[in-house]
């Protein structure tokens, strides 16, 4: 059958959304809401339907989810698990993988997997110290633990987002219940798989900079971050055509593009020199620059002391790594734009991301979530950083301080009311989220403006956005139609065959698209399918949605992901090594829930 306009236009808009994600072209929240005004604007669907995906129960699901784990963080409640899993771990590796990957997939039953990985990592960043075992050893535990517990409940940003696809097509929602059984084996199958096999895959590499010494922390991160081709150390001459004059007389900048760091005058490090800041002769310059750059300064009077100096410590500064967690205020903006340097006195010499080191133009990149940035500066510094939420200091002594210490309890007494609520269906999910919300704010576990600073508006917008085109894929008949065409392919299998089969599709999406996108697109198609052909839809949106968290085989795949890049020094074949068993054992386990728990054969 010929497709009809509007099929045709929803055909171009997801294709032309899909290449702009996959390219990284724009940012997806901006994808989202251009695939909002583009159906619209074409007629495919109406304003109303439009718009409804921000009035949808799973947004306000999700709204109410990021305000819960805002109040249980701000009340102190992670930070006291952080520290008892410190006693429970122990200095057995294999000890404190399982502990790790248990506390990663506990706390994301009630919080985003994101959230739970960043408020656990600073935790298994100092566990690794005191336990000298190298974190990339524990991080992606860490993370594959976030994963599997969201497999087993309810919050989790595509579980929801299935809960209204199926909701839209008529059909029951789902709720805890539907998820604890199948989703809590996987969490233990995989617990073991990780102690007894998948450790064994991780890497073990000396270079990363936690657990050492502060002099072999300098050392270590000057390797990581590949420094020594462009870290340079000048002593200026009595006789330097620079002596005396201020760094913006001297045109070192200006004339030779390289960047001064940092300026030793008589022991005293100072950071983040202003122009105005005189050179005089003695002084030790900590020059950033290419090498053929930074030579020429032999012929002005300046000596090369050495290449890099792995002796900060002496200077009472610190070499640090700075990690951009989610809800930072500085995603999407660079460090000129932030006015990092004056703000906080520190140097940015470097950016991790995505397993490559980049040490030129570090002040353009916009910043995105889990970049690793290797600062340089004092100490007081560092921890006045420390102390600010939208930054990740992995090097700091210091602790960021619950808001509300003496509302811990009421916190939890919150959450596991809401918990208690979904799991027995006593009201719908979205009111006791939304109610939960509400009881952290009247109780004081937070404050209303850091309920409004907790929710990721990024990912609402993308979530409200996409929905627009799950929307229009049903109204013009298109789910419906490729879930014909695909169930031709999959029923002869059975209808356990044509479950399977969308899982692997929507497992194989998900690692370059990620669970969110993924489960908006092909959520509406699986449903469809699912109800032509007689098989429990609500089987196939638990499948599709533990799909979309089998996010084991690549960075891209999960945000949790990215955010252990930079800690744990990975490459991308790390987690390849490690998630191929991690999706086999699921795969295998999900068919086994499925047949016990929901019948199919």
């Amino acid at each position: 059958m010929m497709l009809s306009t509007p099929e045709l236009i929803v055909i171009a808009v997801a294709l032309a959304a899909l290449v702009l994600i996959l390219t990284n072209r724009l940012r997806t929240d901006l994808v989202a809401l251009l695939v909002l005004l583009t159906l619209v604007l074409t007629g495919v669907i109406t304003t109303t339907q439009a718009f409804s995906g921000f009035s949808q129960a799973a947004v306000i699901t999700i709204i109410g989810l990021f305000i819960l784990t805002r109040g249980l963080e701000d009340t102190g409640v992670v930070t006291w698990l952080a520290d008892r899993l410190r006693v429970m771990g122990g200095t057995s590796e294999a000890r404190l993988v399982a502990v790790i990957m248990a506390a990663g997939a506990v706390l994301s039953l009630a919080m985003n997997n994101i959230a739970a990985g960043a408020v656990l990592l600073p935790a298994i960043m100092q566990i690794a110290r005191e336990s000298n075992i190298h974190p990339s050893k524990l991080l992606i535990p860490l993370s594959f633990g976030t994963l599997v517990g969201g497999m087993a409940t309810y919050f989790t940003t595509a579980n929801i987002i299935m809960s209204g696809l199926l909701q839209a097509q008529g059909q029951p929602g789902l709720t805890m219940a539907d998820f604890v059984p199948t989703g809590g084996v996987i969490v233990l199958v995989t617990l073991v798989y990780m102690v007894l096999v998948g450790r064994r895959l991780l890497p073990d590499r000396e270079s990363q900079a936690f657990g050492l010494s502060p002099r072999r922390l300098s050392r270590s991160l000057y390797e990581t971050y590949q420094l020594e081709e462009r870290l340079w150390e000048f002593r200026v001459e009595p006789t330097s055509q620079v002596a005396h004059q201020s760094l913006r007389d001297s045109h070192i900048g200006e004339r030779l593009g390289v960047t001064v760091l940092a300026i030793w005058h008589q022991h005293h490090a100072i950071f983040s020199p202003t122009p105005e800041q005189v050179i005089e002769p003695g002084d030790v310059l900590l020059i950033l620059g290419r090498e053929d750059r930074v030579l020429v300064l032999n012929n002005w009077g300046l000596t090369l002391e050495r290449g890099t100096r792995e002796y900060v410590h002496d200077y009472d500064v610190e070499l640090t790594e700075v990690i951009i967690p989610p809800r930072s205020s500085a995603l999407g903006k660079t460090l000129t734009d932030l006015h990092f340097r004056t703000q906080y006195g520190l140097t940015t010499v470097a950016l991790w991301r995505e397993g490559r080191s980049y040490r030129t133009d570090v002040g353009k990149f916009s910043l995105d979530v889990g970049d690793a940035l290797l600062m340089v500066g004092a100490k007081k510094d560092v921890n006045r950083l420390a102390a600010d939420r939208n930054y990740m200091v992995l090097q700091s002594a210091h602790r960021l301080l619950p808001d509300a210490p003496d509302k811990a309890l009421i916190a939890v007494v919150i959450t596991t009311v809401v918990l208690f609520l979904s799991i027995f269906d006593v009201i719908p999910i979205p009111i006791a989220a939304l109610a939960g919300a509400v009881a952290m704010a009247l109780t004081g576990c937070l404050k209303m403006d850091e309920a409004y600073n907790a929710v990721e508006w990024r990912v609402i917008f993308l979530i409200a956005g996409m929905l627009s085109l799950s929307i229009g894929l049903v109204e013009t008949g298109l789910s419906e139609r490729i879930g014909g065409l695909l169930t031709d392919v999959f029923l002869p299998f059975g209808g356990l065959g044509m479950v399977i089969g969308f899982f692997t599709a929507t497992v194989a999406v998900t690692q370059v698209m990620g669970g969110q996108v993924t489960s908006l697109v092909v959520g509406p198609v699986a449903v469809s399918a699912a109800v032509a052909a007689g098989v429990n839809p609500a089987a196939m949106a638990v499948a599709v949605a533990i799909g979309c968290s089998t996010a084991f085989l690549t960075p891209v795949s999960h945000p949790i992901n990215v955010l252990m890049m930079g800690p744990g020094g990975y490459i991308p074949s790390d987690f390849i090594k490690v998630g191929i068993g991690m999706t086999v054992i699921t795969f295998i386990t999900l068919i086994i829930g499925l047949i016990v728990f929901w019948g199919l054969g």
